[in-house]
């Protein structure tokens, strides 16, 4: 197992991309803290995951509020001890074109994707500094390399963890700590479930592989970027978009 005994804290838990992630860890043998706003949801598939056998804990954050994010990092270490492993994985949308972007939407992607990274790093950074190692991996987005339209505020939040990984990796380096960022591609989830069929198959075309992605493809690369198999990997930003990015 790669991850074996590992405690991991992963954000955006109870659905998509990080409910996949939560089952890669617990199956490497990670005990993993789901960490996410949707209580209903996160304790409903916490329970799920516990049946299969796997190490889980729910637990309610708002990544946006430090308080919030404190009181959750302070509950994993009376839970499990310790912290290992950060994945930033949770992140919104409010997508608009610039005329029509509000202040308050372009307001709320910064707080989540971008102000709640800093502040679940910041407060995970005692236990790993005092342990002297960690990982801390960051979801960033193509749409941060090179923009989309209607996105202001995505991409720049996003650009903005790009920033933010290599400045920590830097950083923390020296302490044992080390700091990557995973760039997905189009990738298959609830809200691309929602997309009319026609608009899919504009995206697949843009990509070299013709397809989406899939959540597993990017819980694999945040195992990758967690495991020993990295130990010298340190301010890298992995994309994982089917070559869209060429």
């Amino acid at each position: 197992m790669r991850l074996k005994d590992k405690v991991a804290i992963i954000t955006g838990a109870a659905a998509g991309i990080g409910l996949t992630a939560t089952e890669v860890f617990a199956r490497e043998g990670a005990k993993v803290a789901m960490a996410d706003y949707n209580v209903e949801q996160g304790v409903e598939q916490a329970r799920v995951l516990r049946e299969k056998g796997y190490e889980v804990t729910f637990f309610q954050v708002n990544v946006a509020d430090r308080v919030s994010v404190d009181a959750m990092v302070e509950k994993v270490r009376e839970v499990y001890g310790n912290i290992d492993i950060l994945i930033n994985n949770a992140g919104i949308t409010r997508d608009a074109m610039l005329s029509k972007l509000t202040v308050e939407d372009f307001q709320q992607v910064i707080d989540v994707n971008l102000t709640g990274v800093f502040h679940c790093t910041q407060a995970v950074l005692p236990s790993m500094v005092e342990k002297g190692r960690g990982r801390i991996i960051n979801t960033s987005s193509v749409s941060g390399i090179y923009g989309n339209v209607g996105q202001t505020n995505y991409a720049a939040t996003k650009a903005g963890v790009v920033g933010m990984t290599k400045s920590w990796a830097k950083e923390l380096g020296r302490k044992g700590i080390n700091v990557n960022a995973v760039a997905p591609g189009f990738i298959e989830t609830g809200m691309t479930a929602k997309v009319p069929e026609k608009v899919l198959n504009q995206m697949k075309q843009m990509v070299p592989l013709a397809r989406l992605g899939k959540p597993e493809d990017i819980a694999n690369a945040y195992l990758f970027l967690a495991s020993e198999e990295s130990n010298y990997v340190n301010g890298t930003v992995l994309h994982v978009d089917g070559g869209i990015i060429m």
